[in-house]
């Protein structure tokens, strides 16, 4: 299935004001917004890995979202692709035999009868061989049509295609962060693999969001009267055709200019200073 290089995240719906009422129906408008304007590809998950004070990794439970896009946008299009992430849990990384139960829900909350792509979100494995393989004998079964990997490394890619062919990989990565990532991109691109990256927008500031600026890249933004977002976007889209977006928002205003990120260009001189922009 082909998708537009700039789709949706759905960690950002609820904005600032939580889960409640009227975040959830503002989410559903925007929703309907998002596929009006052309977006067919969703990424959404149940948890999301976060940070805490101390530096401790927590999981935020986003249950909601997806029973929003399913309120949304149900039936779906035929040519919108739902991606969902599993493997966070409310007590930390599930187990290979409970990835199972976390792709049922998915199921469930969404209203389908397969997920089109389902990645495995890891943590701190040093193999990911028995819960990606959990995953590939759901695929087996007809639960799953595609499968995905993230927040991974090279090694752990390869060890994943020897089980199952592996369709996109999600890593930390935008300007001047995540670039230890450069690696796994050109490896994505190599084997025809999409690199679909998150924090590209927020980077340092990660799960706390905002948009991630520095002089450097409001000098570029100023000069195209574009937006920083749109700058860090449009970068992000340049290394290379295999290389796309998922920018999330709870704000109309802010998706549309998101999808117009896609028809900057930057000039290899702005290339060359993003590209210099280190962690």
């Amino acid at each position: 299935m082909a998708v537009r290089r700039v789709g949706f995240g759905a960690k950002r719906l609820a904005g600032a004001d939580g889960g409640g009422a009227d975040a959830q129906d503002r989410a559903v408008a925007l929703l309907r917004r998002v596929v009006e304007l052309g977006v067919n590809h969703l990424d959404t998950a149940a948890f999301y890995p976060s940070r805490g004070q101390a530096g401790e990794t927590r999981f935020e439970n986003l249950g909601w979202a997806n029973e929003v896009i399913r309120r949304a946008l149900a039936p779906y299009p035929e040519d919108l692709l739902i991606a969902t992430k599993v493997g966070p849990t409310d007590h930390g990384l599930a187990r290979p035999e409970e990835l199972r139960g976390l792709v049922e829900d998915d199921l469930r909350a969404l209203g389908v009868d397969t997920l089109d792509l389902v990645y495995l979100r890891q943590m701190g494995l040093e193999s990911i061989a028995e819960h990606f393989g959990a995953l590939a004998e759901l695929q087996d079964k007809g639960m799953i049509r595609h499968l995905g990997v993230s927040n991974v490394r090279p090694a752990h890619l390869h060890e994943a295609r020897e089980i199952a062919p592996v369709v996109s990989v999600q890593n930390r990565y935008s300007v001047g962060f995540g670039r230890v990532n450069d690696e796994i991109l050109e490896v994505c691109g190599d084997l025809g693999i999409a690199f679909v990256p998150f924090f590209a927008v927020t980077a340092e500031s990660r799960e706390a969001g905002g948009v991630a600026g520095s002089d450097a890249v409001q000098e570029i933004a100023d000069r195209h009267g574009a937006t920083v977002a749109q700058v860090r976007l449009a970068w992000t889209l340049s290394r290379g055709d295999h290389v796309l977006a998922i920018p999330g928002t709870s704000s109309p205003r802010h998706l549309e200019e998101n999808l117009r990120a896609a028809d900057l260009t930057l000039s290899p001189e702005d290339l060359a200073v993003l590209d210099s922009v280190v962690d």
